[in-house]
Order: C-alpha cells, then sequence, then structure tokens
C-alpha cells in the first residue's frame, strides 16, 4: 500500500478531520496515477467503517434554491450532535471547477456546526455531474463512515430533472420547501415526488407561520393523491430555533429508527451497491477509453464528420463503438 494511503487511513482510524479531507481530495482526483491510491483507500474505508460496529444513516436534503436547505442542515446537524452523534455534511456545489463556486456561502449559512467539534463540512463541485450529486459523493460517504461519523448529511444543488439521483446514495430523502413558492406541485418534478420520505415546509415562522402550516395541509394531500398510503408526511418548520427544528427532528429520528429496526435500510444499501457497481463499471470504461490514443484520433475524426453533417451522431457512435471492440460475431 502507498505511503500516502497509509498515513490517510491511519489518520481516519483516529478520527482526524484532516485526514478525512485529504481522503476525499483524493477520491475526488480523476487523474490516470490515483487509480490504484483510490482504489486503496476505499478497500480501507470499507473495512475500517465496517470495524466500527455502529449503524450510520445517510440522509439527502434537496429543494430549490432559496428555501433555506443549508440553515435547515445547521440546525438539524447541532440537534443530531445534542443528541450524542457526529455529523458529516457534503454539500454539493453546482459552480464548475474553474470558478470553484459559492463555498464560503454554506459555510456561512452553517457557521455554527462549521466549528462544531463533532461535525465536519465539505464542498464539492459537480464536475457536471448530473443527479444533484457530485461524482465522488458515494466514496466520500464511505469516508466520512470511516472516520467515525455515523450521521451523513448530502445537501444537493437543487431541485432538477435528474434530482432523484440521490435517493441512491441515502437512507432517507429529505425535501425542503418554502409556502408562497408556486403551485404545490408545479415546480416539483414527479422523480422527487416518488423518492421523497419527508417534506420540511420551512420558514414557518413569524407571520408566515400560519401560510406554511396550510401549505403543508395542501401539499401532504396532494401527495397523498400521487402514492397512496406511502406518502411523505409535511412538517411545517422554522430553521430560525431549536424548538422550530424539534418536530422535524424528531419525525426523522422516528423514521430512520423504523427503518433500521425493520431491515429496510440495510437492504435498501444492498440495491444501492449494485447501482454503484453499475457505474464504476461505466465510468472506468470511459476512463480506460480516453486513455487510448486509438480512441481519440477515431473519435476526433469522427466528430468532425459529425459536425459537417456527413454521419448522423448515433450511427457515428457505432461506427467508433465498433472500431474499438470490433464486431460481436
Amino acid at each position: 500500500m502507498n505511503k500516502r494511503v497509509e498515513i490517510i487511513l491511519n489518520g481516519l482510524r483516529n478520527r482526524e478531520r484532516s485526514a478525512l479531507a485529504r481522503a476525499i481530495t483524493l477520491l475526488e482526483s480523476r487523474r490516470v496515477q490515483d487509480r490504484e491510491d483510490r482504489l486503496a483507500l476505499l478497500e480501507g474505508c470499507a473495512s475500517i467503517a465496517q470495524s466500527h460496529g455502529t449503524s450510520s444513516v445517510r440522509l439527502a436534503v434537496t429543494g430549490a434554491p432559496g428555501v433555506g436547505k443549508s440553515t435547515l442542515i445547521n440546525q438539524l446537524g447541532l440537534a443530531t450532535i445534542e443528541a450524542g452523534h457526529r455529523v458529516a455534511v457534503l454539500a454539493v456545489d453546482p459552480s464548475s471547477e474553474a470558478t470553484g463556486g459559492s463555498i464560503l456561502g454554506d459555510k456561512t449559512r452553517m457557521a455554527e456546526l462549521s466549528v462544531a467539534e463533532d461535525a465536519f463540512i465539505r464542498p464539492s463541485p459537480t464536475s457536471g455531474y448530473l443527479g444533484g450529486v457530485a461524482a465522488s459523493t458515494r466514496e466520500s460517504i464511505l469516508a466520512c463512515e470511516a472516520a467515525g461519523f455515523d450521521r451523513i448529511v448530502i445537501e444537493t444543488v437543487g431541485v432538477g430533472q435528474s434530482e432523484y439521483q440521490a435517493s441512491h446514495l441515502v437512507d432517507v430523502v429529505l425535501f425542503v420547501t418554502i409556502a408562497g413558492a408556486g403551485d404545490a406541485l408545479q415546480g416539483i418534478k414527479r422523480g422527487i415526488l416518488e423518492s421523497v420520505d419527508l417534506v420540511a415546509v420551512n420558514k414557518a415562522d413569524g407571520d408566515e407561520q400560519a401560510r406554511a402550516k396550510d401549505h403543508a395541509r395542501e401539499l401532504g394531500s396532494a401527495l397523498r393523491l400521487l402514492r397512496g398510503s406511502s406518502s411523505p408526511t409535511c412538517i411545517p418548520t422554522s430553521s430560525l430555533s431549536t424548538p422550530g427544528i424539534t418536530p422535524l427532528f424528531e419525525a426523522l429520528g422516528a423514521l430512520t429508527a423504523e427503518r433500521l429496526a425493520s431491515g429496510a435500510i440495510e437492504a435498501q444499501r444492498e440495491d444501492q451497491q449494485l447501482i454503484w457497481y453499475r457505474d464504476a463499471v461505466r465510468a472506468l470504461l470511459e476512463q480506460e477509453l480516453q486513455e487510448r490514443s486509438t480512441w481519440n484520433s477515431h473519435y476526433e475524426h469522427l466528430a468532425e464528420d459529425v459536425r459537417l453533417g456527413n454521419i448522423s451522431p448515433y450511427h457515428a457512435a457505432a461506427t467508433l463503438v465498433s472500431q474499438m471492440f470490433g464486431d460481436r460475431t
């Protein structure tokens, strides 16, 4: 094992946040020379996490920009730490790697949580990866668990067509919305509605408290029409204070406890492992092909033909695959 990986793994065993930061940086790397180290680190993280013998809970917090996801996570995180857990937040940054994104904004809205001893906050760029999460979010979750964090929160980039992909990474999906954001269902994609486990109608404070309660009731009725008995509970929430977050915190705790006890989380993670395997195969195949000089030359030649209209995109793709792998016969 590479000395660098060994040092990181030792740090994770000692629950060092600096080691976790280095681990995630390595896991986010797509450099060819880091591939073996990434694999060794992942294997080590899985082994360490398993040795803890404790059940972790993975939560995705999703919702449109401006609904107060970061502030809500700050309060939930503090309450979770107070209950005796260690909290890691992976905040997915929608900006490009070139600009670095608005990382400081997330940390500002989680000011109290960011300085808590039993908390870790890490922003990560999507790097063009769809689904509201980053390309290495799965791996980062594993590293957080190896470092002894038993409550992992994924803050997604917002609501979009493929945002439901976050449900393939976590045990519970919390959807955050606010009253007065338009029709209860118009701005929410069907994929979100089918995968969400709990709904927080945020900013239920001050003059907005009554309207938030009405919105929660109306949204709950709409969800029951769509999903029947499996519809999620809609809870008016205020992330400005501990009392305002308590109903949501308690509902979240009851839901996760029930799923842990029933084995639902364990079964769900088995399915997620297969999804991870499928995605890993695709990613490694793409990387392997791109590293071959013949791939690049064939690809660029066909790309020019596509641009000029000499060949259709699908025909070009089929030709490229045939050139790389030959006929199936």
